[in-house]
């Protein structure tokens, strides 16, 4: 089977909870949408864990703007990321408190080194994934791919910018034939956003007290913490 988990945002208790609820068989797959940085109490912690927990499963980690504008803060350079700028203002904040970077004696982002196992996985994350009849990215395609009938032409196209930040097509139907699996926009009443065929929203706001959410697909079961 196959399994998508949804923004986590430092919610490492919630994490372990809801990893610990899945029915995982041998072979499964867990795909993981991003945001795993920010906001919460212990952005360190997920690492860690998704980290441990990827050594037992088969896993896929996308990018999440979080981790866009995280990495781009350090200095990393890569098109994916981006907006540093904007990253102690959405929660950066307490990732960096998380890693210890304000106990360092000059704290520098350009020399702060974070452990080797998160070097390599954050340099590891994916824009996106496809797996028979889904595609699953961290927020959208962008509005102007929603009228392309090849999904593989779509993705080689879609900006980074909007794989990471779209929210103007996501609820809009598409020709891509397959369903978009994202995160990255929570509803209102922290609910999944249901918009089957074309895509299924599965950020339901776990950093702002909504539960933390898992879908099975494709029988579309929900687990939630």
């Amino acid at each position: 089977m196959l399994y998508a988990v949804g923004d986590i945002h430092g919610e490492r208790e919630k994490l372990e909870a809801l990893l610990a609820a899945l029915p995982l068989q041998h072979g499964d797959r867990v795909v993981f949408v991003g945001d795993y940085v920010d906001r919460g109490p212990d952005a360190r912690g997920v690492v860690d864990l998704l980290i441990e927990f990827s050594r037992r499963h088969l896993c896929v980690f996308l990018i999440g703007n979080h981790e866009s504008m995280f990495l781009d803060f350090l200095g990393w350079r890569r098109n994916e990321y981006f907006a540093g700028d904007a990253f102690l203002a959405n929660g950066g904040d307490r990732t960096l408190v998380s890693y210890g970077y304000f106990d360092c004696d000059d704290p520098d982002p350009l020399r702060f080194e974070l452990p080797p196992e998160h070097v390599a996985f954050y340099r590891n994350l994916r824009l996106h994934h496809r797996e028979g009849d889904y595609v699953f990215v961290h927020a959208g395609i962008g509005r102007q791919l929603l009228d392309e009938s090849d999904v593989s032409f779509a993705l080689k196209r879609a900006r980074c910018e909007d794989l990471l930040w779209d929210r103007g097509g996501i609820d809009l139907p598409h020709r891509l034939g397959v369903t978009l699996v994202y995160g990255h926009t929570p509803d209102p009443s922290f609910q999944v956003r249901w918009n089957v065929p074309f895509g299924i929203g599965i950020d339901t706001g776990a950093v702002y007290g909504g539960p933390l959410t898992a879908i099975r697909l494709p029988d579309e079961t929900l687990f939630q913490v």
